[in-house]
């Protein structure tokens, strides 16, 4: 019935992105300028913050408690004083986060993995007590749950611990652990697809992998609704396993709790169901998250990138006389119809401030506001 060459990979044989770049390197080159790429990396030496120099290497929590960022042998400590005293100490070991707002660090700690105290925000370039962390105290204990790993990395070998048949926590593999959003976790396991066209050199047309292009609209915004559809849906099983083309609906159910029900998307994370409120996106039949995003180009895409994919549907648009004044209206659509807005999951605590400072990230449902 298949008249291919038998494939030793299996289905699920993962091929590894240094794979790719032997017959994809200029898309491989591209994607490496790609936030997804780093959105989560191993900490090594003094690397803490990429391209960032925080104005201090203490964070105070009060007169006589603080937490101080050390270099040591074996790495960079997060390292609790008290009156001068050392107390507890833990290793950056993985950063969270592409850095262009904020990081956010993870040591592993026995089977697991632990938030660190302090983060680093960029809008303010120091460091923040990290978010929903006590005000008054560093505190070492906040597990990394592997649905954090499940959009800020590839793949993470994983398996609960019980006591008398109850789930008291997860034991991960550190050495399993691929960092960043790698070619397959949008194009599914290659294994298959490496194998096959090293057998065949002659044959161009792509086997055993999925295109993006071949994909329906609801499959495209699928794959990537698996990490921008926020954490309000109900998680049926391991996204780590979901292959892009399938339905997103087997590993995730809308949440029918009244707290979450009526509740506006964040802005946070949730970019698909932001996306889908949209007249842009109701009124089109073709607009999806590839229209303004491509993970394969290695243009800087700011503002006026964006705004240019604005104009190319909205070009004879007419704005008042008061709008026209404004000289940006034809170089930056986004602020005024994808304005910056607030987290409602995530804000952070500045050493000394009553007020918490909040987490800007762009509203996806483009509106008149």
């Amino acid at each position: 019935m298949n008249s291919e060459p038998e494939l030793k990979a299996a289905e699920t044989t993962r091929a590894g992105a240094e794979t790719c770049k032997q017959c994809h390197q200029k898309v491989y080159d591209n994607y490496l300028h790609d936030k997804h790429s780093i959105t989560s990396r191993p900490v090594k030496n003094d690397d803490i913050v990429k391209n960032a120099i925080p104005k201090s290497d203490a964070y105070p929590f009060t007169k006589e408690l603080k937490v101080v960022v050390e270099k040591r042998k074996d790495g960079m400590y997060q390292v609790a004083y008290f009156n001068g005293e050392k107390g507890i100490a833990r290793r950056f070991d993985v950063a969270f986060g592409s850095g262009k707002n904020v990081y956010t660090y993870g040591s592993w700690t026995g089977n697991g993995m632990a938030q660190l105290p302090l983060s680093y925000l960029r809008s303010i370039n120091d460091w923040v007590n990290s978010p929903k962390f006590p005000k008054d105290r560093p505190y070492y204990f906040q597990p990394v749950e592997p649905r954090c790993f499940e959009c800020h990395s590839s793949k993470l070998e994983y398996t609960p611990i019980e006591n008398k048949g109850l789930s008291v926590g997860v034991k991960m593999e550190e050495k399993s652990l691929i960092y960043g959003i790698d070619c397959e976790r949008c194009h599914g396991p290659a294994g298959q697809h490496v194998e096959f066209h090293i057998k065949n050199p002659e044959e161009k047309q792509s086997r055993y992998i999925t295109l993006y292009k071949s994909l329906t609209r609801k499959q495209k915004i699928d794959a990537c609704a698996v990490c921008h559809s926020g954490n309000s849906q109900h998680k049926l099983q391991p996204t780590f396993g979901y292959k892009p083309g399938e339905d997103l609906a087997a590993y995730y159910a809308e949440r029918a709790d009244p707290v979450y029900a009526g509740a506006e998307p964040d802005v946070h994370g949730n970019q698909v169901h932001l996306m889908e409120k949209s007249q842009c996106f109701i009124q089109s039949k073709s607009l999806d998250c590839s229209t303004c995003h491509n993970p394969h180009s290695s243009q800087k895409e700011g503002l006026t990138v964006y705004s240019k994919k604005c104009m190319s549907c909205h070009a004879t648009i007419k704005h008042s006389e008061k709008t026209l004044s404004n000289a940006m209206v034809k170089t930056n659509c986004i602020d005024c119809h994808m304005p910056l807005q607030p987290s409602e999951l995530i804000s952070f605590q500045q050493a000394g401030q009553k007020d918490v400072t909040p987490y800007m990230l762009h509203n996806h449902r483009i509106a008149v506001y």
